[in-house]
């Protein structure tokens, strides 16, 4: 009777590009015969995928790392806060290894240290795709490692180092595999997507018979020939942005930018070391609606930064106004030990002043949001379903990301399947989410 194989339990916390690092961890461990489990007690080991972005995150990811230790005993660590492993060692000595983001080698190699692979792995089939930590209709594509920018707010150069692109065939042919598996929606993450390429000089690579460009728009439009849905994220706002309107007007890719603006204030930016000039952006984006009038943008912002004063809050609430984002995620500012706006002598916004903005951005955001949804009531669009249900089921419109964004609940006669694509009748809106019928 064969031995039962190794069990391996994993934690995955943080943003999506750390998640697609989880995957890929696990698909090589169940490449070598190593079987995933839920459970921390009943495994042979436990990995927790670190964040280290902000103070908080840490704490969570010390918290895991915790619980792992109580339940199990054999705790290995990766991703962004790996790369302070004095600060888990203090406080954890007993964990088995300790590697920072992307070092997948050194996690597997702790995995075999702690429990060998069961036999050989060139006799064991996975996926062609992988293993997925994400529906099977939906799909994380990292197209890079790395930011060359230097946001004073930000580790992120420091824990996961400068752009390092992927060759755009490398890109394209895990997207194949993708979209041939079932994938009906890729989402692009990077931490900078606009840049992708920049580092590789936009150097072509081999895909068949030709030559593909390592450069976003060439990306961009090569990924909307798949098939699929293709969702941008994480998109700085250069000037070559403007060039994948086209794609999106003509249906190539979706009509919808994730756009980290951070903030409206002129000096609040200077601060943050973030491009400051928001009256030109908001040309540029009249300009993007008039190219392609679905576009839906989603952005975050923070409040409280050190030396935001009333006057910077007011500029952003207008900026918002004029803005009329779809979509806006805020974020209460946070020091982050090793960020450079720790040092800029900027006087700390008191914490129950930033609360305050906080609530007051997002109400304002609310009523910006519920009127565009408004618009849509009556309308015909199309959704992809996330979650089936007797009578109704969730589902995302072109203008949402999962888990981020708002949702479609759809009331059908006919049953509807996770990944159905579909035609929705808006009967109805509120603040964050539409309600329709299957056309």
């Amino acid at each position: 009777m064969a031995a039962s194989p190794p069990k391996i339990s994993f934690v995955s916390l943080g943003c999506p590009k750390a998640l697609v690092d989880s995957e890929r961890i696990i698909t090589r461990l169940r490449a070598e015969g190593y079987e995933l489990t839920r459970s921390h007690a009943g495994a042979d080991a436990v990995i927790v995928n670190t964040c280290g972005f902000l103070d908080s995150a840490k704490a969570e990811s010390l918290a895991a790392i915790g619980a792992a230790l109580e339940e199990n005993g054999k705790v290995i660590v990766t991703g962004c806060m790996g790369a302070e492993s004095e600060t888990i060692r203090s406080a954890y000595p007993n964990v088995l290894a300790i590697s920072g983001p992307q070092a997948y080698e050194s996690v597997v190699g702790a995995v075999h240290d702690a429990i060998a692979p069961p036999h050989d792995p060139f006799l064991d089939l996975v996926p062609a795709q992988g293993i997925k930590l994400t529906p099977r209709h939906y799909a994380y594509l990292k197209i890079s490692e790395g930011c060359n920018n230097r946001c004073s707010f930000c580790i992120i150069p420091r824990l996961r180092g400068d752009l390092v692109s992927r060759p755009a065939a490398d890109v394209l042919r895990e997207a194949e595999k993708l979209v041939a598996a079932g994938v009906k929606e890729l989402l692009v993450i990077s931490q900078d997507t606009g840049a992708y390429g920049l580092d590789l000089r936009y150097a072509e690579s081999t895909l068949g018979d030709r030559q593909v460009r390592a450069k976003f728009i060439d990306l961009a439009r090569e990924l909307g020939s798949l098939g699929a849905w293709v969702r941008l994220h994480y998109v700085y706002p250069y000037p070559h942005i403007d060039d994948v309107m086209e794609l999106m007007a003509d249906g190539k890719v979706l009509p919808y930018l994730d756009i980290p603006f951070q903030h409206a204030s002129p000096k609040v930016l200077k601060a943050m070391r973030r491009p400051g000039d928001q009256e030109k952006t908001l040309d540029r984006i009249k300009s993007w609606r008039t190219a392609c009038p679905d576009l839906a943008l989603r952005s975050t912002f923070i409040v409280g930064f050190p030396g935001e004063t009333d006057e910077d809050f007011e500029l952003l609430l207008t900026w918002l106004t004029e803005a009329r984002l779809d979509r806006v995620g805020a974020f209460k500012y946070e020091p982050v030990g090793g960020a450079p706006a720790n040092d800029l002598g900027l006087p700390p916004v008191p914490a129950d002043i930033a609360e305050q903005r906080y609530g007051r951005l997002m109400q304002h955001q609310q009523a910006i949001s519920a009127n565009l949804l408004k618009r849509k009531v009556g309308r015909h669009i199309q959704a992809i379903v996330d979650k089936a249900g007797p009578t109704v089921a969730e589902a995302r419109s072109k203008a949402d990301a999962p888990e981020i964004d708002g949702k479609v609940h759809i009331a059908s006669r006919r049953p509807l399947r996770p990944g159905d694509i579909v035609q929705v009748k808006i009967e109805r809106a509120d603040a964050y989410d539409l309600f329709g019928t299957t056309a």
